[in-house]
């Protein structure tokens, strides 16, 4: 087996969520540990909150695609394809 599970830490699987306005609304995203670490990264690397990020998203999702139906889902991709995009 590849071991993944094992060689990380439990605190990277467990789920946190996170209050936060997005298009001037409240609400609470809830995400694995180890994704709100890549989306402080991100952010941290423009020069933004982390809920400034996710709100640009959110926008940036609904221009391209009208809504923004799961958007954890969204969000766990751009986790992993900025982490394929950003040098280690």
């Amino acid at each position: 087996m590849c071991k993944v599970l094992v060689s990380h830490s439990p605190l990277h699987f467990r789920k946190a969520s996170r209050s936060m306005r997005i298009a001037g609304h409240s609400t609470t995203v809830r995400l694995e540990e180890a994704f709100w670490q890549v989306l402080d990264e991100m952010a941290l690397r423009e020069g933004l909150t982390t809920s400034r990020l996710i709100s640009m998203l959110y926008e940036e999702a609904l221009e391209r695609h009208g809504a923004a139906r799961n958007f954890a889902s969204l969000l766990r991709t751009v986790c992993l394809l900025y982490r394929g995009m950003s040098p280690p």
